[in-house]
């Protein structure tokens, strides 16, 4: 599975309780409740030291979505999702199993009743990012976390693609857990063929003065396609980082905000082993020219990452 540079506008709704997920009909384990498993597994409860079957897509394989229930990515435009810590305070409420709680006088509190700590935030300053996968496969059981499908920026197959909606807490606010969750998803108005390149774990590279590590290494990072992290459960993490610190989907890890449209294969002339004295990759100047800027309206192909506020966009025609 590939990281895609989704840039969404997401929008926020409210809840009940702590912890928060991406609702959409496409989502596996939409209709999952606290009953459903011998545990709480409803898509908002965090995921850590869980098996691979219990982590991978939060266990909710059996549950797939609805024949024709589909997350559209338009590409060139916005994409809006609602975020809650419960079902019932998005504007899908009438299949949740406690009916409507939204608050009418604050229909933007992720989740009513509780501080921002309840989804792991102490609030803009202490964000810790949040990333949108996808495979070029159309049945959920054929993707594989280390087996990375061909991914491009083509039209999905018949069926619609594969997306997963990833975050991991903040270290100040909540304990070791991460998120995953999937959908049924579909790129629209794509005219890109060229494919993404093999995905990579991503290294930590960048400033990190809770670990009085006070200097970005550059030519550390991976760079191009990177993989989610896999982090705090019992089989398949790809991350090792401990408990205080996670890996996040930050500038530490070469995680930028806005596009991360230097994932395809034709994107670097050259990439050298990651390595602290190392050199640093070249660019392909027929691509980016010859300074590599990242805009928030990018002129190329873009394969987009989630951020509070940005916009799908593939324009590498």
């Amino acid at each position: 599975m590939s990281l895609i540079n989704i840039l969404m506008a997401i929008t926020a709704f409210p809840l009940a309780r702590a912890h928060s997920a991406f609702f959409h009909p496409s989502m596996y384990g939409f209709n999952v409740t606290e009953q459903t498993f011998p545990y709480d597994n409803r898509p908002v409860s965090p995921l850590m030291d869980m098996t691979f079957d219990q982590w991978w897509f939060h266990g909710h394989l059996d549950y797939p979505p609805n024949d024709g229930d589909i997350f559209q990515l338009p590409a060139g435009q916005p994409a809006t999702a609602e975020i809650a810590c419960n079902k019932g305070a998005t504007s899908y409420f009438a299949s949740s199993e406690g009916g409507d709680i939204r608050e009418p006088d604050n229909p933007n509190d992720v989740c009513p009743g509780s501080g921002t700590e309840a989804y792991h935030t102490k609030g803009f300053d202490d964000l810790t990012g949040c990333a949108m996968a996808i495979a070029y496969k159309n049945d959920a059981r054929d993707v594989n976390p280390r087996t990375l499908p061909s991914c491009s920026h083509a039209p999905c197959p018949d069926g619609g693609c594969i997306c997963a909606f990833f975050w991991i807490h903040s270290p100040d606010s909540g304990g070791e857990q991460n998120y995953m969750n999937g959908y049924r998803c579909n790129i629209t108005g794509s005219t890109s063929t060229v494919p993404v390149a093999q995905s990579k774990v991503a290294r930590r590279c960048g400033t990190d003065e809770p670990n009085n590590k006070l200097f970005s290494v550059p030519s550390n990072c991976t760079y191009g396609a990177k993989q989610p992290f896999y982090w705090f459960n019992k089989e398949q993490n790809n991350m090792f980082e401990g408990t205080y610190s996670p890996p996040l989907y930050l500038d530490r890890y070469n995680f930028l905000d806005g596009a991360q449209d230097d994932i395809f294969e034709d994107s670097y002339d050259t990439v050298p082993d990651p390595s602290p004295v190392g050199l640093m990759p070249v660019l392909n100047a027929t691509i980016f020219g010859d300074t590599f800027k990242t805009t928030t309206t990018p002129k190329r192909r873009v394969y987009p990452r989630w951020v509070l506020t940005s916009t799908l966009t593939d324009d590498r025609n």
